[in-house]
């Protein structure tokens, strides 16, 4: 594989290659009326919970207590819809999504009943481990058809949410997209420290390489809302709202923020990449240092997810 080749092959959930995914996925997705209610199944729990929070967790909460943790194995309708419609169905996934959330959320709810000062157990680590291995090694995309795999990321964020918000009831999180201000402008400020660095490393070690896409103007607000949604949120609600969150309750400031900044680089390794992708994951790690930094400045996800959400679309259109 060429040099050339492998560059170009970085660029998973990201940039140009990422909209086609998204542009195939919506061919389908317009004249399949299952594939629509598969996908408003699917975003309902997130943007109930990072619009309505405080009446996600209410409305959960008037679940009986013993039907708390079984409430996630609905998560298993959206598969059922896309594979009955695709003729890809398999009991296997089916049971794989109908029991994976139950047994995670029958683990948050040990959890929460053994540490309510929450200050983080085995079990909330083991679900993220979970959770975060499942999406970065990509166990379940093999469930669902070409161009549709994003359902498999984004249920996993489902469960998570329901999880953590909802059974465990961690504080902190900071999982509110109604977005202020002061996200904006602490989002701002962290990509102003990290982008200089960025730049002058990456084009150091032959990561990033100028390349402005043509008309990127044109491609710019659909870049930005595509990553802020798709990967930034997903993303920094894992690392920040849920991992860096509990580590700090053990860890400290400093020391959470550093690890969390190293699992994070980690996670980037494999990015459609042959062998591990050290510049990727360096200045992923970087990365991290300044996206955990707009979190805890006010505990908001929706600011490291706007400092995210810029720097990969700046990547993904003018540093190709």
């Amino acid at each position: 594989m060429s040099r050339q080749t492998r560059r170009n092959s970085l660029h998973t959930w990201r940039g140009v290659e990422a909209f086609g995914c998204l542009n195939a996925t919506l061919d389908v997705v317009l004249f399949t009326p299952a594939h629509v209610c598969a996908a408003l199944l699917t975003l309902a729990p997130l943007l109930w919970a990072a619009f309505f929070p405080k009446q996600f967790v209410r409305g959960c909460g008037r679940i009986p207590r013993l039907a708390q943790p079984c409430a996630p194995a609905l998560l298993a309708l959206p598969y059922l819809m896309v594979a009955l419609s695709s003729g890809s169905f398999r009991w296997f996934w089916l049971g794989v999504y109908a029991l994976l959330p139950v047994i995670l959320a029958v683990l948050l709810a040990h959890a929460r009943d053994a540490d309510p000062e929450q200050r983080g157990t085995w079990r909330d680590l083991f679900v993220l481990a979970v959770v975060g291995l499942a999406v970065d090694l990509r166990w379940f995309e093999r469930a669902w058809p070409p161009h549709l795999s994003v359902f498999s990321k984004m249920l996993l964020l489902d469960a998570g949410i329901y999880d953590f918000l909802a059974i465990r009831r961690l504080d902190g999180v900071g999982f509110d997209l109604r977005v202020r201000l002061r996200d904006l402008a602490t989002g701002a400020r962290e990509l102003a420290f990290y982008a200089p660095v960025a730049i002058v490393l990456g084009l150091g070690l032959g990561f990033l390489h100028l390349n402005p896409q043509p008309q990127w103007w044109r491609q710019a607000p659909f870049a930005f809302v595509f990553t802020f949604f798709f990967i930034a949120i997903p993303e920094e609600l894992f690392f920040r709202g849920w991992l860096q969150n509990l580590l700090e309750r053990r860890l400290g400031r400093t020391s959470a923020l550093a690890f969390t900044a190293i699992l994070f680089g980690l996670s980037h390794f494999n990015k459609r990449a042959a062998h591990f992708n050290w510049r990727y994951v360096l200045l992923a790690t970087i990365a991290g240092v300044f996206y955990g930094r707009a979190w805890r400045q006010n505990r908001r996800v929706a600011a490291s997810a706007f400092t995210h959400a810029c720097v990969d679309t700046i990547w993904s259109l003018w540093l190709r």
